[in-house]
């Protein structure tokens, strides 16, 4: 074993990279009880979901173990499972089918682009300064999605904003339009967000889990946002939040989770058949996955970097590797390969994207440095499929302060960018503004791109923008068109 991932030479031993290993999946593992309520929203069954970010991380962990010898662990991405359920299902229309034939795609594509030098032209057509406005946006995202989950916000509007009820106008409802109830109300920009009156035990308990998630996090333990999920949801229990009847051990165990699997498994497959059948619709399914491709790579080259760096993991002849080699010439080739590998892995099984997760810094700070660390990760997932019956018990109070106090992890990126040029701070501002409110990364992407080449144009720099970039953004602003006239 320590032959196969060179131990001696990275100075580490079998018992630091295994305590690393364990560090990093406590303190990642919350997304086992993340990802199926965020993706069950879009109709995907929860235990299948389950399962699914379990395989999804194992293999593309192992892999990442085993072949590019990193301690560097996958799982599916927060922010791209919201992206993939309340954008691209709820907001675009998109069947979850067919959002996993995207996902799937998406894989694709990052494996073409990392074995080749198409990379590399990508990587440098985004200015830094738009990758760290996109990773603080999902960052905004995010925490805005566990507000709103947890009903901490509610909104108000009056009779006059209403624009439509079930697809009616108000004045044209008849009683036909409510029969089966209210299924959708369509408003204008007289909607007034608020916060919670605080009466409803849910919310409460909400408050009660981000405070102590808040100071777990604040004295740096290990697995605080897990710890946060499981204490929230037993102080769910004498609140009257989680009802522990509900647990059936009958229905919820891995013969009826491996059941549900088979709904999701190759589900992907049956998306592609409606994915392209409709010509309007091709520019916004290439803009979503182009949102999902962008997304994840700079997401994952920004963990690469931000930690291998600093600890020798990555070496300077590894990064340049990243701009100018193409197959696995170096550590990072092959990191990336795995990475990319995890997502049509994730699709196939049933999830969205799967991606390296910055959480992998906690065992990297416990000593890990090989391979060995991201096997013993894959291994903890593995295990957790014992806690399956009790996946359906943890209530939204529950995850949606794990939410928030991972987007506001991830709005650190905005410390990157300038906000003393105007420059940068436009593009910035509304990659958050159009993320968040819009309630949409796609858009959030889309509006960074196209305030950017504003700005270069106004200030006669057009020539700093790459091709590559002035083709995603004319695709942006196509969809929108499309969308103005259907």
């Amino acid at each position: 074993m320590e032959r196969f991932f060179n131990l001696k030479e990275y100075g580490t031993s079998v018992s630091t990279e295994v305590m690393a290993g364990i560090t990093t999946f406590f303190a990642m593992s919350y997304i086992l009880f993340v990802n199926p309520s965020i993706l069950s929203v879009a109709g995907m069954p929860t235990q299948a979901v389950f399962l699914a970010t379990i395989i999804a991380s194992a293999v593309s962990t192992l892999v990442m173990g085993l072949f590019a010898n990193v301690p560097y662990a996958l799982a599916p991405g927060m922010g791209l499972n919201a992206f993939f359920t309340y954008t691209v299902v709820i907001g675009l229309g998109f069947t979850w089918q067919e959002a996993l034939a995207m996902v799937f795609l998406c894989g694709l594509f990052n494996v073409f682009i990392t074995i080749t030098k198409v990379r590399k032209s990508i990587i440098k057509s985004i200015p830094v300064s738009l990758q760290h406005a996109i990773g603080g946006g999902i960052g905004v995202f995010v925490a805005y999605l566990g507000f709103k989950n947890s009903n901490l916000i509610t909104f108000l509007t009056s009779a006059s904003d209403i624009i439509t009820v079930n697809g009616v106008a108000p004045a044209e409802a008849k009683a036909e339009t409510f029969a089966n109830g209210i299924t959708s109300v369509f408003a204008g920009g007289g909607v007034v967000p608020a916060i919670s009156t605080f009466t409803e035990a849910s919310v409460l308990l909400t408050v009660f889990g981000l405070l102590l998630t808040a100071v777990l996090v604040i004295k740096n333990v290990r697995g605080a946002i897990l710890i946060g999920i499981v204490a929230t949801t037993l102080a769910g229990i004498p609140a009257g939040v989680v009802d522990l009847s509900t647990i059936d051990f009958a229905n919820n165990n891995l013969a009826t989770a491996f059941g549900e699997l088979g709904t999701t498994f190759l589900a992907a497959f049956d998306g592609f058949a409606s994915l392209f059948a409709d010509s309007s619709r091709l520019p916004l399914v290439f803009m979503t996955i182009f949102a999902f491709s962008l997304s994840d790579t700079f997401d994952t080259l920004g963990t690469f970097i931000g930690t291998g760096r600093k600890t020798g993991i990555f070496s300077a002849q590894d990064e340049e590797a990243l701009e100018n080699s193409t197959g696995f010439n170096s550590k990072m080739d092959k990191a990336l390969f795995a990475d990319a590998i995890g997502t049509s892995i994730g699709a196939l099984f049933g999830t969205s994207n799967t991606t390296t997760y910055v959480e992998s810094a906690a065992g990297i700070s416990a000593g890990g440095r090989t391979g060995l660390t991201a096997v013993t990760t894959a291994v903890c997932f593995l295990l957790s499929t014992l806690i399956l019956p009790f996946i359906g018990i943890v209530p939204a109070a529950a995850t949606a302060p794990a939410l928030i106090i991972v987007g506001v992890m991830m709005v650190s990126s905005f410390l990157d960018v300038d906000w003393s040029q105007f420059e940068d701070a436009l593009p910035a501002f509304f990659a958050a503004f159009f993320m968040a409110l819009c309630f949409s990364i796609s858009y959030g992407i889309a509006a960074a791109f196209i305030f950017y080449c504003l700005v270069k144009v106004s200030t006669g720099k057009a020539k700093e923008i790459h091709p590559i970039l002035w083709g995603s953004t004319a695709l942006f602003i196509l969809n929108f068109i499309i969308l103005a006239l259907l």
